[in-house]
Formats: C-alpha cells, sequence, structure tokens
C-alpha cells in the first residue's frame, strides 16, 4: 500500500506527540510544532498557465486558511514565469519552482494540486493527464475544447475519484446561490426561460502572418495536442481566441459558459433536445478575426424550458443595462442576476427584493479575479479535503460547456441540431464529426 506524505507526515505527528505528557517533545517549539500539524492537511499546489487569470490564484493561495503551499508555476512562456514569480511575490514569502513543461510538473509525486489555466486546447488533456497521475485539478473553463473531452473529464473523474472542478466561479457567489435557491423553492413559480447575455467592446486584431517564433516560446509544447503548424504572428497570447478552432472555442467557451451555467442551474435543466444559431463576423470585416463575434443561439430542453444567449463581443450596446448576467422569467416572476447580485420581481415587473454583492468580480475586463473567484478556488480545496462540499462538480461544469460546443457546432455546420437528451450526442452524422477533434501524434485522448 502506498504511503502517501500527509500519512507519513500525520503518523509522524501523532508519535512526536506521544513522546511528551502533555507537552512538546523535545527541541520543538509551540511554533515548529504547530507547522507539522498543519502540514498534514496542507496541499501542494502548481498553477499551469499563468496569464491573465493568474491574479484570481494570489488570494486563495495566500490565505493562512487555505493551508496550501505554491510549489510550482508553469508556462511556455519564459517571461510569464518570470513575471509570474515577481507577482507572487507581493503575497508569499517563498519562492515556487518556475517550470516550462506541465508534464514535469504533472509527474512529480509531491503536488497534490494543479490549477489549469492553460489555452483551450490544453484545459481537458492537462486535467486528465494530472488526474491518472493522482492529483486534484481545478480547470479554467471552459473545461474542454469539444464536447468528446467533455465526456472523457466526467468518466475520468468517477474512475479515479479525484476532485474536478472548472472556473465557473459564480457557483461560489453567496448572492447567486441564495437567488438560485429561492428560485427552485418557488418564488418565481416555475421557471421556463432564461436569458444569458454577454457584451463587450474588443476591437480589431491584426492579421495573423507567419513569423519566428517570440523570444522565450516553447511553440511546441503550447501547441500540445493540436495539430502542428508554424508560428503566426499574435497568436500565442490572447489572440488563439479568435485564430479558428486550432487553440479557442470562440466568445461561446471563452465567455458564455459563465452565464449559460447561472441559467442551466436556474432551470434545472441537463442536455438540451434541440439547438439553433444565428451567428456571423459583423465587425471590423477586414481584420484578422476568422470566428464570429455576434450569436444569438437559442436551446430548447424538455419540459418546455428554453435558455437564449445572446453573445455580443464587438458591440459595446449594453442591451440589458449590463455586460453580462441572467435573466430568469418564471410564471410569477422573474429574476435578474449577475456577478453584481440580483434582483427579484413579481410577475407586474414589481422590484421584491434587490440584494448587492459585498466584494467584486472582473466582468468583460480581460484577466481579474475578485472575491468569487477566491470562494471558488477555496471551496475546491475544501472539497479536496472532505470539509466542504464542491460548489460545481465537473458534471456542471461540463453539461454546461457542451451547451457552447453545441452553439459553434451549429454554426460550424450552419444546422440546427436535434440532440439526445440522454447524452448530449447530434443526431446529424455530419455535425457529430466535430464531436470530438484531430490531435497530434502521441497526445490522443485516453480511451
Amino acid at each position: 500500500m502506498e504511503n502517501t506524505r500527509r500519512d507519513f507526515i500525520k503518523k509522524a505527528a501523532l508519535g512526536t506527540a506521544g513522546l511528551t505528557l502533555g507537552g512538546l517533545a523535545p527541541g520543538f517549539s509551540a511554533k515548529s510544532y504547530a507547522k507539522i500539524i498543519g502540514a498534514n492537511e496542507r496541499l501542494h499546489v502548481a498553477i499551469a498557465g499563468l496569464g491573465r487569470r493568474l491574479g484570481a490564484y494570489y488570494e486563495p493561495i495566500a490565505k493562512k486558511d487555505s493551508n496550501v503551499e505554491l510549489v510550482y508555476l508553469c508556462d511556455v512562456m519564459q517571461k510569464q514565469r518570470e513575471s509570474a514569480l515577481q507577482k507572487f511575490s507581493k503575497h508569499i514569502d517563498y519562492k515556487p519552482k518556475l517550470e516550462n513543461d506541465i508534464r514535469k510538473v504533472i509527474a512529480d509525486k509531491d503536488v497534490d494540486v494543479l490549477i489549469n489555466a492553460t489555452p483551450d486546447h490544453w484545459h481537458a488533456p492537462g486535467t486528465w493527464l494530472a488526474v491518472q497521475a493522482g492529483k486534484h485539478v481545478y480547470v479554467e473553463k471552459p473545461c474542454s475544447h469539444n464536447p468528446r473531452e467533455g465526456e472523457i473529464l466526467m468518466e475520468i473523474q468517477r474512475k479515479y475519484g479525484k476532485v474536478i472542478q472548472m472556473g465557473n466561479q459564480q457557483r461560489s457567489a453567496p448572492e447567486s446561490i441564495d437567488v438560485i435557491s429561492q428560485i427552485h423553492n418557488g418564488a418565481i413559480g416555475t421557471p421556463y426561460k432564461a436569458v444569458a447575455f454577454y457584451t463587450a467592446n474588443r476591437g480589431a486584431v491584426p492579421v495573423p502572418k507567419d513569423a519566428p517564433v517570440p523570444d522565450g516560446l516553447d511553440w511546441e509544447l503550447f501547441q500540445g495536442p493540436a495539430p502542428r503548424k508554424p508560428y503566426r504572428h499574435d497568436t500565442w497570447d490572447y489572440n488563439w481566441h479568435w485564430y479558428g478552432w486550432d487553440y479557442g472555442t470562440a466568445e461561446s467557451g471563452n465567455n458564455a459558459t459563465h452565464e449559460l451555467d447561472v441559467a442551466r442551474w436556474a432551470l434545472q435543466v441537463e442536455y438540451p433536445e434541440f439547438v439553433t444559431v444565428e451567428a456571423a463576423k459583423r465587425h471590423f470585416p477586414e481584420d484578422g478575426w476568422v470566428m464570429y463575434d455576434t450569436m444569438d443561439a437559442t436551446f430548447r430542453f424538455p419540459g418546455n424550458k428554453i435558455i437564449k444567449w445572446d453573445g455580443k463581443s464587438r458591440s459595446g450596446h449594453k442591451t440589458y443595462g449590463s455586460d453580462r448576467g441572467t435573466i430568469i422569467y418564471g410564471t410569477n416572476g422573474s429574476v435578474y442576476v449577475d456577478r453584481d447580485g440580483y434582483q427579484l420581481f413579481n410577475r407586474d415587473g414589481k422590484l421584491l427584493k434587490d440584494s448587492k454583492a459585498k466584494g467584486a468580480e472582473a466582468g468583460t475586463a480581460l484577466g481579474g479575479g475578485g472575491d468569487m473567484s477566491t470562494r471558488h478556488v477555496v471551496n475546491f480545496f475544501n472539497a479536496i479535503r472532505g470539509t466542504e462540499k464542491q460548489n460545481s462538480t465537473i458534471d456542471d461544469g461540463a453539461k454546461s460547456t457542451l451547451l457552447c460546443h453545441l452553439a459553434n457546432i451549429s454554426f460550424r455546420t450552419n444546422k440546427a441540431l436535434d440532440i439526445d437528451t440522454k447524452n448530449g450526442h447530434i443526431r446529424d452524422r455530419e455535425a457529430m464529426k466535430l464531436w470530438s477533434r484531430e490531435y497530434a501524434k502521441g497526445w490522443e485522448p485516453p480511451v
């Protein structure tokens, strides 16, 4: 039977305590003894992907109550690693190791937890590699690059029993938890429709051209599971989101994931039965953006429940009065909920309750973090220890992310999709070709 590090520490601590009668062992100060006892549950954490989400991890890792130690900062870009170390030095009083290759981090048996904040095409592969190596994983949204990867994450969690949690941090917001509970308890009657929306004023992006690999970038490892291509200017930092389907999942995977998750949570629905989409690139026609930047999607579920997605990546018009949020309609009222709190209305539109969030979470600004990200990461840590129930399982994350993938597939095939409500599969042979993807040799997913 394998003896884990924490088992050894626990036994050592108990043995030390037995050396004395009601006191400390010789040579141990109270501070040193407390450190040994605390190490019994200390989690060794690695972060892979040190870009714009890095700020979301300062507080939950630095919090004394989290009882974690950051042991690795990993990124394929040298300057990202060095910058992350400098930034974290303001929050912790020790130095984690810097690493280029996520596989080396995963192979380290002292690592308990991987925070996977890599680009989208690395989310699921990085997660399943880590889980197979015995790690728990916090993976940023979207948890998968394609629908099959979401299925794999659910399957691999059940096989290995590790905690996997997606970065759908609104699931840990007290106000969102409160209002969803009220909805489920009948506050607006029977909820039947949710409108999820996102409005951003993204500008033009460069047209990508073949270029030398930037200094310090491991382009081979950046590509990882994706088919090999020559480097093109301005790809690695952020615009991979819009430069085709090799690495990104368009704005649906990038941001719709959050609000569609809240909508599905509120309506208590699983897989849709029908999906229709109207989407196109509407702005800056000559720039390098190759995905849609505007989408209107409708997901019909059993029980005549509907979720609509209104995504406008490059139009700053706040149609609903805010840049992102979810409106839930019920037979006796409605709710507006976003990262700032919620408003509860009766059927006549009279405001019954207005609850404002006490903290702050980034909205449409690049990067971010905030109190609900902190709560979500801490909830993940405590779920590993068994002291809290997960606010969102990977099944929750994968099923919500599937809606984003179905919208993308509908757009890419220019077809309405008929869906099997038992498993989310598409009843169309051509569309099902996009259920998975082509992988680079040696990076194929587990069976």
